[in-house]
């Protein structure tokens, strides 16, 4: 699979997994921020995370955003998904000097202590919103599930993503499956997964792995990168300033949308004063 979210459910265990890959979505960002390996690694993990979390959207115009913030030298980080599929997002610091060109960032140090704050929302309301200091602990504390998340990445030196992946695995109120990293019997068959193969594989893999041969596919939606930024927008927004503000504007401005980092040239009507 690619650039796409899979929902498997298995009837027998009452369990659902839901697996995704933003691979191309993660590269776009990666270049349109120009970002180091480190924050892409960091901002990869959380574009599945908002991706696993899309599945749970009811209305064609609803967004869920993960949103973290840290202590550590990344600073925090801002995503979406949209019930289209589409995903956004950014790292506060895009080049982390300490560990970009050292493999595999070390998150203890790079991200440290952290809140994340899930919120679903449309234009204009939020539907629900949960704050903890781990995706897990969103899941079972503001969601009551038993649920928990996996996520992978992989970035080179020179900022190519390899991998970005991610798996939801939830068993249903009524189900006797267990499930939770240190909790048996899941706990060997989530370890079988991170370990040998991990989520580079097939989604029939990736059951099997975990015991799930019977699931069967329920729904399959395409993943892309996509911003609600534009030529217009940026104009907007700098209309929307106030006379005086504008007259101390330059004849034309680059405006910058932060959550993808394209850049536009707006005409402000200033006289030239800069």
């Amino acid at each position: 699979m690619k650039d796409c979210r899979e929902e498997w459910y298995d009837a027998e265990r009452k369990v659902a997994v839901t697996i995704v890959d933003v691979t191309s979505a993660a590269q776009t960002l990666a270049r349109g921020h120009l970002a180091g390996p480190a924050s892409t690694y960091f901002l990869t993990k959380a574009l599945a995370a908002a991706a696993l979390l899309g599945a749970e959207m009811e209305q064609p115009d609803e967004v869920v955003s993960v949103q973290m913030k840290c202590k550590g030298p990344l600073g925090g980080l801002n995503v979406e998904c949209t019930a289209a599929g589409t995903l956004r997002g950014y790292a506060e610091r895009k080049i982390l000097e300490d560990f970009d060109g050292m493999g595999v960032p070390d998150e203890k140090l790079a991200v440290g202590e952290r809140q994340i704050q899930v919120t679903r929302s449309v234009p204009g309301r939020i539907i629900s919103q949960g704050i903890s200091n781990s995706l897990d602990g969103y899941l079972a504390g503001s969601l009551q599930r038993k649920a928990c998340m996996f996520l992978e990445a992989s970035v080179s030196d020179d900022v190519v993503v390899g991998e970005a992946r991610g798996m939801m695995v939830e068993a249903l109120p009524d189900s006797s499956w267990a499930v939770s990293e240190g909790t048996a019997p899941f706990a060997s068959r989530y370890r079988d997964v991170r370990e040998a193969g991990r989520l580079a594989v097939s989604s029939r893999n990736i059951l099997a792995k975990l015991g799930l041969e019977h699931a069967a596919l329920r729904k399959t939606t395409p993943l892309s990168f996509a911003c609600r930024c534009s030529p217009e927008r940026a104009a907007a927004m700098v209309a929307s300033l106030g006379r005086d503000e504008r007259e101390a504007l330059p004849p034309t401005l680059d405006v910058t949308c932060h959550m993808c980092g394209r850049t536009f040239t707006v005409a402000t009507g200033a006289t030239g004063r800069s």
